[in-house]
């Protein structure tokens, strides 16, 4: 096991999800209750990472970086992993915010609270497990990156060299035993995450559902 990769992995995983979050939620929220009618360019421009070969992004970000010198460090990489992510953050939270009964956002709105207050008292709430979502989707794509994470960072070891092209490199030098332990990791990793993901999907339908539920009764 390559811990610096490893390292340099966690770190990477967990500075673009925290960044992600503070760009993703009023994003997600324009998105979510703008009525502007052009609004799905701006929906086509987040989602294009999920269509877009990894190469090409990585081309585009690489040619944008050199011109500030962060082509190849920490830094650009992960300039480069939050473009990549953004969908994933993005889409969940997206899905949330639109879940929220308009009834509870304008009784807010009747008792004096402003549209700041509103978002952190109402719909952050009854969103949050599509906020984690979004959080932990984007970790944990971040997590198995490699095309936009070779072209952006290259492969330095303790500055950009992630678990992913560690794996690479492993595979290359005919290291199957090394590259077996790495990727075990990660499938284990992404296990969790995943479990994670469903597992408070499953609490929100349930806690929905039961509430329907006592609304009807």
């Amino acid at each position: 096991m390559n811990w610096e990769a490893l390292n340099t992995t966690l770190e990477l995983a967990s500075t673009t999800s925290v960044i992600l979050m503070g760009i993703a939620l009023p994003l997600s929220y324009w998105l979510a209750f703008s009525e502007w009618r052009w609004k799905f360019f701006i929906e086509a421009v987040v989602a294009l990472p999920l269509v877009l070969p990894p190469t090409v992004l990585g081309f585009y970000v690489l040619i944008a970086m050199g011109r500030f010198g962060l082509a190849f460090t920490f830094r650009g990489l992960v300039i480069a992993s939050v473009l990549y992510s953004l969908p994933f953050a993005v889409q969940p939270i997206v899905a949330a915010f639109g879940a929220v009964e308009r009834k509870y956002i304008e009784a807010s709105w009747m008792l004096g609270s402003s549209n700041l207050q509103t978002f952190f008292r109402v719909i952050i709430p009854q969103s949050w497990a599509g906020v984690v979502t979004g959080f932990v989707l984007s970790f944990a794509h971040t997590l198995g990156e490699f095309g936009v994470v070779l072209m952006v960072g290259g492969n330095i070891p303790g500055v950009t060299r992630t678990l992913s092209i560690d794996i690479y490199d492993q595979v290359q030098a005919l290291n199957y035993s090394s590259a077996t332990l790495t990727s075990a990791t990660l499938l284990v990793i992404s296990f969790v995450i995943l479990s994670i993901i469903y597992g408070l999907n499953r609490r929100v339908w349930f806690f929905a559902a039961d509430r329907r539920h006592r609304e009807a009764v």
